[in-house]
Formats: structure tokens, C-alpha cells, sequence
């Protein structure tokens, strides 16, 4: 059975159909009429556009050299189930995921090695007076959290990242008008003009971060974003002395669609940057295919801290290179309804206040 092509209207959305009148397509419903010569060249747009090839080769390369492994053990949180990798000679510690002890497992095995890591550039005292100024000026927020022992539990945390890297080969089209406005005596007019626009072309991109640890919101990390790339080095173990690191538990597999994701939405704004000139755009279609791509393994700094209040768990978050500090605080319910109180009283005086004084006046 043959197929009928069909074309929609770009003003109404209407199937446009050939007027052998005229000699055109027409639309039936609005009579916007076309070249048959235009409709022919956008078929061959259509039928010359690819498909997305946003596949990744994610194969490890890195695995631990004899020996580099020594000292180092794996601590089990008992209550998340989060491994934390730290040195032999750390003693008790707390889970930085939810605050609870951990426990030492058994040394540490791992078949990959991570490729970078960014060392810390702030100290926990500089995390725990971000934290203070996070709390700073919050007259809603329980005591508990302005009590200094809580600040002592931050702990400095290598959290897992996979960064990818490719070359993004991508082609856009776009829907555009422009309006030509004129009257007369009688009447206005306006005569809209519909453009197809293409645009091609090649984007490099290096170190696209996705979170490698289920066990930390990717919001979260991501808030804290970005870091000076700039500042990667080949991870050495050394790196890792008087810190905790998280072992991933989220492969690069799994997080493809994650950096598909950002690559797309990253490609899209740069592309629509460069469509000006019009009176509306509206993106129709995005192709994108990755070459050279690979996926490393990196450990990025972060200051975490974990506290409670009324049986719900609060997280905060520093990026340990940056200082950019994160985390949602809770409202006291009491200093809240004493605060809007107070604040409906003072309505209510100055309503009365600007009542008597226009009654008087």
C-alpha cells in the first residue's frame, strides 16, 4: 500500500494539500499558500537529517598498581550501607551520608582507579565558617542548629564523579517568522513571513560531571557546582591523607544518560544563541553524535555534614575547592508563629494608625 505524504502548515498546523488552481499548496484552513519548490527543499532537509549517536566508550583503563593500595581500608556504615575509604590509622569515625558510627570492614580492594582528582583547597575550618554564615541572620532557625557541636562533625569527603569527554558533531533546525506591520486608512496589516533555519556544527566538550555515588543527592552536588577544572591532577593516593573518600556505586553506564542529558541541553543553548533576527523561534529538531568520547574517573573535594531535628536528616554541602555552600535549614514552628504574630500586630497598628489619621484629616 502506498503511502500519502503529508505536509503540515506552519501557521495553523493544518495538512496543506496542492492546488492545481493555482498551481501551489494551499492550506485549507487558513489559505496560506506555497511554493512547491520550498516544500521540496525541506524534504530534502528531512531526508538528508541523522540520527542521535550519543553512545559512550566507558571502558576502564586504570586499575591499582601493586602495592598502592596498602594502608587503606573500607569502612561499612552499618545503617546506609555506604563504603567509605579511608587510611588504616583512622580511628572511629561517622558515615558523612547519614552521621552514624562506622566500622572497619577489611582492606581495601577496588578494580578501578580513579584517573584525577581535585586535592582540597579548604580546610574544615573554613567549612565550619561558611556553615556559620550559612546560619547567619535565619531568625526562624532552631537553636540546635547554632550549637557548636554540630559544626565539629563536617568531614572532608572524595565524592565520586564520572566526567565525560567528546566531540559533539550536532545539527539543529528551527521554525522562525518574521512580521512586516503596515495600515491604511481602513485597516493594518501584517504579512508574517516563516523561515526554516539550520544550524551544524561541532562542539568540544571536556570534564561533563555526573555523580558517581547514590548515596548523595545529584541535586545536591550539582548545586555546588562548578569546579576549576583547571586544577585536576593524576590522582595519587597520597592525596587521600587525613580525608574520607566514597566509592562509587553508580557506574558510567548508568550515568550516560545523565551526560547525554547536560550535552544536550548545553549544545541547544549555544545553537539558539546564534538564530537572531526574528520575531519567534521555535526549536523543531536536535541531532547530536558524539565522537571521541570516554568517560574518566575523578574525586572531587566536598565538606558534608549530616545533622537532625525532629526526626528529619538535614544535608550540607561545600564544595572544598570553591567554598560554595549548600544545604536546606528547618523552621522552628514556635519562633514562626511568635514572629508572624508579632508581624500581624504591626499591621494591624499601622492600619490603625493610617485610619485615625485619615479620619482626622
Amino acid at each position: 500500500m502506498a503511502e500519502q505524504l503529508q505536509y503540515k502548515c506552519p501557521c495553523c498546523g493544518g495538512n496543506i494539500e496542492f492546488d492545481s488552481t493555482i498551481q501551489k499548496m494551499k492550506c485549507p484552513f487558513c489559505d496560506t499558500e506555497f511554493e512547491t519548490e520550498t516544500l521540496k527543499a525541506y524534504d530534502e532537509v528531512l531526508q538528508n537529517e541523522q540520527p542521535d549517536d550519543m553512545t559512550w566508550n566507558t571502558d576502564a583503563q586504570n586499575g591499582w598498581q601493586e602495592g598502592e593500595t596498602e594502608g587503606m581500608r573500607v569502612y561499612i556504615c552499618e545503617s546506609c550501607g555506604g563504603e567509605i575509604i579511608a587510611e588504616e590509622v583512622t580511628g572511629a569515625t561517622r558515615c558523612p551520608f547519614c552521621d552514624n558510627p562506622v566500622i572497619m570492614s577489611g582492606q581495601f580492594a577496588d578494580e578501578l582507579r580513579p584517573d584525577c582528582i581535585i586535592p582540597f583547597q579548604l580546610d574544615k575550618q573554613a567549612a565550619k565558617e561558611a556553615f556559620k554564615r550559612h546560619l547567619k541572620g535565619k531568625r526562624l532557625l532552631p537553636k540546635v542548629f547554632k550549637n557548636e557541636t554540630h559544626i565539629d562533625e563536617i568531614q572532608g569527603v572524595y565524592v565520586p564523579f564520572w566526567l565525560f569527554d567528546a566531540d559533539a558533531e550536532a545539527d539543529m533546525r528551527y521554525r522562525a517568522t518574521r512580521v512586516r506591520s503596515w495600515s491604511d486608512s481602513n485597516y493594518i496589516y501584517n504579512e508574517v513571513s516563516h523561515f526554516l533555519v539550520l544550524r551544524s556544527g561541532t562542539l568540544s566538550f571536556a570534564g561533563v560531571p555526573a555523580d558517581g555515588s547514590s548515596r548523595i543527592a545529584d541535586e545536591l552536588m550539582e548545586s555546588i557546582e562548578p569546579y576549576n577544572t583547571g586544577a585536576t591532577v593524576d590522582f595519587q593516593t597520597a592525596y587521600l591523607s587525613g580525608y574520607l573518600a566514597d566509592r562509587y556505586d553508580v557506574s558510567a553506564e548508568s550515568n550516560q544518560k545523565r551526560a547525554n542529558e547536560r550535552i544536550r541541553v548545553s549544545t541547544g543553548q549555544m545553537f539558539d544563541s546564534t538564530v537572531t533576527g526574528y520575531a519567534t523561534v521555535t526549536p523543531e529538531n536536535c541531532n547530536i553524535r558524539l565522537t571521541n568520547s570516554k568517560a574518566r574517573y575523578a574525586l572531587y573535594p566536598v565538606w558534608l555534614m549530616q545533622t537532625s531535628w525532629n526526626g528529619q536528616q538535614y544535608t550540607f554541602a561545600m564544595n572544598g575547592q570553591t567554598g560554595k555552600f549548600v544545604g536546606d535549614l528547618p523552621v522552628d514552628k514556635s519562633a514562626y508563629w511568635k514572629w508572624l504574630g508579632g508581624l500581624t500586630a504591626g499591621y494591624g497598628l499601622l492600619a490603625f494608625v493610617i485610619g485615625f489619621l485619615s479620619w482626622v484629616l
